[in-house]
């Protein structure tokens, strides 16, 4: 794997990268959205108040210079009533050394109140909490439910109370940070962590606020009386610390982070003095076709994501359209299985299946890298048992124990996609690289199969086609399945955990690996019944 057949000097190494950087710029624009969170005009209302933005809360918690890797911060991209990335900020980062779960409500996206994308993107981040067993850090100023989306949020919102007892449960520790307001749930949800940190004058926690409260028994209040920071911290004992003000607070957050006596569970970096790639990154750019039909060979992605270039190949000379076999990425031990032609055959989900077996046998995370078409169809794939050896490969992801991790670089179609460790699959994490594509099939083939079932319909009735509705049918389906099936309609219904520049797939790659060390990884050789 020392050698490359990539000529950074070829035409089409230089058309390849040209459109995959207007992807790439493309997504940075995209991005900039939930960056923004409400645009200029709240954030200056905002800090007029003496406050800080959600992620400025996040760079001040966060150590000096470390990387804070942001999942789902396109959620909701595809909705008409778009908030900025669900008006919620969750991620990884560290925070005295250790790696901990961000989660920020964004005080100028409708005064942080959650909507239907922000909810599900915090299911995401208890879901992705349990499965690594990171400690959590909440940094909470919210308004509420939005009430228009009440019938959206009221009833799957009492899962919210239960993943954090849940959580405590499991000693994996929350920390929260109250900035604003915290009503109704926003107060159970600060109850129910572990350590609660109040901002002096700025902390509002109550499970009504003075109008319901006038309403509900007549009782005439003030916000502090009920629900002040003060007041908590002297009297009700719900506030653990009372912090002068916002740096202040971000600095007892840390400290609670630092007493944690938080440790590993993983047996951490094999080689800790790993050697970078010998091929440098920014050449994925020129690697991946601008049509997806053309194939590309995933060895040359391998070459510049794992540790000196150095991949040992499993079965090179069978199922070749499957390439896999062992690497290490920032000194971590990995499993890899890409595609290579896009079409998996019955050779290659026996070698996958063989393959995923080694890996759970030597406790070993697996990275799958995705671009599939499917699973070959036809009479003669048929016969020899394409399905069956399909369900072999599909039996061994399922039941596989140790970590996944997924990238689609092109193409994800068709069960191909399942296959590969798609989302339904459990990945632990799960990135597309921009322009990528997810979709039971493609745009063409699905015009194809819809033109063939009404003519064939059509002559069974005994009837004549209607070639300009039939196309106006087929053009309506291809628009939809184009829209439906990009990175960007993927990612905002959180079928993965963000789209990336393939060149950060190394960095966010060894964060993940990272991360997932805060478990122990081991193995499973259970596999349920294989279909000879």
């Amino acid at each position: 794997m020392t050698k490359t057949a990539i000529d950074t000097s070829a035409p089409t190494f230089e058309e390849f990268r040209s459109a995959m950087l207007e992807k790439v710029d493309d997504l940075r624009e995209q991005l900039r959205i939930p960056v923004e969170g409400g645009g200029e005009k709240y954030v200056e209302r905002h800090h007029s108040r003496g406050k800080l933005t959600v992620r400025e809360r996040i760079e001040l918690l966060l150590d000096q210079d470390t990387p804070f890797l942001e999942l789902c911060a396109l959620a909701g991209w595809h909705s008409p009533d778009h908030t900025a990335g669900g008006s919620l900020v969750f991620g990884i980062g560290v925070v005295e050394g250790t790696e901990v779960l961000v989660i920020a409500t964004d005080p100028t996206v409708k005064a942080g109140a959650m909507n239907p994308w922000s909810l599900k993107k915090s299911f995401r981040a208890a879901e992705l909490g349990e499965w690594i067993g990171l400690p959590t850090v909440s940094l909470v100023e919210s308004a509420g439910a939005d009430l228009p989306n009440q019938k959206d949020l009221f009833v799957p919102g009492g899962r919210s109370f239960r993943d954090l007892t849940r959580s405590s449960a499991a000693k994996m520790p929350i920390i929260s940070v109250v900035f604003g307001n915290a009503t109704a749930g926003g107060a159970y949800m600060t109850a129910m962590t572990d350590y609660s940190i109040f901002v002096k004058g700025n902390a509002k926690v109550f499970l009504a606020g003075p109008p319901l409260v006038k309403m509900a028994t007549g009782e005439v209040s003030d916000d502090e009386t009920l629900g002040g920071a003060e007041m908590h911290a002297r009297k009700s004992g719900l506030a653990d610390f009372l912090a002068e003000d916002e740096v202040d607070a971000i600095r007892l957050a840390r400290q609670c982070v630092r007493r944690l006596n938080w440790r590993k569970h993983g047996q951490g970096p094999r080689t800790p003095d790993f050697v970078e790639p010998l091929f440098d990154a920014d050449e994925l750019l020129g690697i991946i076709p601008n049509d997806i039909k053309i194939p590309f060979d995933p060895r040359e992605v391998i070459k510049r994501i794992v540790d000196g270039s150095e991949f040992d190949e499993f079965k090179p000379l069978y199922g070749t359209s499957l390439v896999t076999g062992f690497a290490e990425l920032h000194g971590y031990p990995i499993g890899i299985l890409a595609n290579a032609q896009g079409v998996l055959f019955s050779e290659e989900a026996q070698k996958a299946a063989q393959f995923i077996q080694l890996a759970n046998q030597v406790d070993t995370p697996l990275l799958f890298l995705q671009n599939t078409t499917g699973f070959m169809v036809g009479a003669e794939y048929e016969q020899k048992g394409i399905i069956k050896h399909g369900a072999q490969m599909i039996n061994a992801v399922a039941n596989s124990s140790v970590p996944h991790l997924t990238i689609n670089m092109a193409a994800s179609y068709g069960a191909g996609a399942y296959a590969m460790s798609g989302r339904g699959y459990d990945p632990v994490f799960m990135f597309g690289w921009a322009g990528s594509r997810t979709a039971v099939m493609g745009s063409e083939q699905l015009a194809g199969v819809m033109d063939i079932v009404t003519r064939e319909g059509a002559a069974k009735r005994g009837t004549e086609v209607n070639e300009e509705e039939l196309q106006a049918i087929k053009d309506f389906a291809v628009a939809v399945a184009e829209e439906q099936g990009t990175a960007y309609f993927m990612s905002g219904m959180m079928y993965d955990d963000g789209v990336i520049d393939p060149r950060d797939t190394r960095t966010i790659l060894a964060i993940c690996l990272s991360v997932i060390e805060n478990r122990p990884i081991e193995g499973t050789d259970r596999f349920g019944v294989f279909r000879m």
